[in-house]
């Protein structure tokens, strides 16, 4: 009898000791039009790194903000530049998230199952070469998404993020029409906001950005990274960044 309590109290613990926490284990990944945790707001940039990325991440430390940055590898520059690598670090290591945007800023919805896979590895293998993590989130190039698009991020752990609200400054618009934009959605006040900004216009740089973080703030909202709004891991893995160097080509 006592030996059969033994081995029953054995296998119980083997099997727990098996079995995948709740607390750790990653939740299936999805896609975002928006963020889920009230009375937050998600200030977010496509596009970089920029020439104002020193400027941006600044603007939002002294304002006490987080943004979240969607890094292409080779769009308006090369990721792997000394100066773009920098870049990284310095949003890295202010706490602010970095994300994907994909390598080339390509159309999604136009490429092929392996052109997809290589859009997103290429921008995630830079991310890691140059900080040490895997990024959770991308972003793709114009909201630009089919199934197919859907089945190979999530194939490869990446949440899907798009936005609720537009800045419009990559269509033109000016800084004043953006902060009309900011003034609108700040009056109606949604429960949350996930905002779409461009970190390479002079203009929302530094006009548009400190503007929309006073804005937003005064209306109530915290300003964090898509990670924190939405209460997911902002990264798959998290390690030591690599040293060497790489190109573009």
């Amino acid at each position: 009898m006592f030996t059969s309590t033994l081995l029953t109290l054995a296998l119980a613990a083997i099997s727990a000791s098996a079995a995948p926490s709740s607390l750790t284990r990653r939740a299936q990944p999805s896609i975002f039009y928006g963020c889920t945790k009230p009375n937050t707001a998600a200030i977010t940039f496509d596009d970089g790194v920029g020439s104002y990325t020193y400027d941006v991440v600044n603007t939002l430390n002294e304002k006490g903000a987080k943004g979240t940055f969607f890094l292409n590898g080779n769009n308006w520059r090369c990721i792997y530049d000394e100066d773009s690598k920098d870049k990284v670090n310095y949003i890295y290591k202010n706490d602010h998230q970095i994300a994907s945007h994909t390598w080339s800023h390509a159309r999604l919805s136009d490429l092929s199952f392996d052109q997809l896979h290589d859009e997103m590895w290429r921008v995630e293998q830079a991310l890691q070469r140059i900080v040490g993590v895997t990024p959770a989130f991308l972003r793709p190039p114009y909201g630009a998404i089919n199934d197919q698009v859907l089945d190979v991020a999530y194939s490869r752990g990446q949440n899907v993020v798009i936005w609720d609200f537009d800045s419009r400054d990559s269509v033109g618009a000016s800084a004043d029409e953006s902060k009309a934009e900011y003034d609108t959605v700040a009056n109606q006040h949604p429960d949350t906001i996930m905002a779409l900004n461009h970190e390479v216009y002079d203009s929302t740089a530094h006009d548009v950005l400190p503007y929309a973080i006073d804005r937003l703030q005064g209306a109530g909202y915290q300003l964090v990274t898509v990670a924190e709004c939405l209460g997911i891991d902002a990264y798959q893995n998290v390690g030591e960044p690599e040293t060497g160097s790489w190109t573009c080509e």
